[in-house]
């Protein structure tokens, strides 16, 4: 049985291990984890390509943008061309379980997507960043790269997280059906499936937006049961 009121994943959280310490303990059997050594080693080889004088830009596509549990100088609404924001990773904890598994969304290649530009000040950069690649990179579900995202500034460089496709939890191209059910039943100690759709469709909203996929999904889902299976 899940906590019936949702953790919230925070800043503080991330900052002093905390969130990922519960996570561990919470972890179905054979759940393998990365240490913090080799996260900051992922990091300091994404930055080590970039100016160290420069801000840095996060693209978010799904919660990043509604809840990044990290400081930055501004968020922007932006686009990438060649990836494409698809509910494609099982999710046995968080917003699921082993029994009642969920999905997440993840960036996989073709197509476009739209989301959130977070600037994040030179100075700081590699300290706020790292606790994104705390949140995102705990697991080998995710990897880090740059990718170009157009903005109505002009492009920009950005650093992001596409599925692992070598993982053992993605899910590949699933039909939209099953998709839909697991987004309406699935739920765990961060919250529903449903909720984590809802809200990034807000987010997406907000920044005047649109994700028809997504809002495919939604219809779809909202005819189901909202009972668990």
């Amino acid at each position: 049985m899940t906590d019936r009121t949702p953790h919230v994943v925070t800043r503080d959280g991330l900052r002093d291990g905390s969130l990922l310490a519960a996570a561990r303990l919470r972890a179905p059997p054979g759940t393998v984890f990365r240490s913090d050594d080799d996260i900051r080693a992922d990091l300091d080889s994404v930055l080590a390509a970039y100016d160290p004088a420069a801000d840095v830009w996060l693209f978010g596509y799904g919660s990043l943008m509604w809840n990044p549990a990290l400081e930055f100088a501004e968020s922007i609404p932006g686009a990438v061309h060649g990836w494409h924001r698809r509910f494609c990773l099982w999710l046995h904890m968080g917003r699921g379980t082993p029994e009642n598994p969920g999905l997440m969304l993840a960036l996989e290649r073709g197509g476009s997507c739209h989301g959130a530009l977070l600037r994040i000040p030179a100075a700081r950069a590699r300290e706020e960043l790292l606790l994104a690649w705390r949140r995102e990179l705990f697991t080998d579900a995710y990897k880090s790269r740059w990718i170009l995202a157009e903005t109505d500034r002009g492009p920009v460089r950005a650093v992001t997280f596409v599925v692992n496709r070598n993982h053992n939890r993605y899910a590949g191209r699933l039909p939209d059906g099953l998709v839909a059910e697991r987004l309406a039943h699935a739920t765990g100690t961060l919250g529903s499936c449903a909720a984590y759709l809802e809200m990034t469709l807000a987010s997406l909203a907000e920044m005047g937006r649109r994700d028809r996929g997504l809002e495919r999904l939604r219809a779809l889902s909202a005819g189901l049961s909202s009972s668990r299976p």
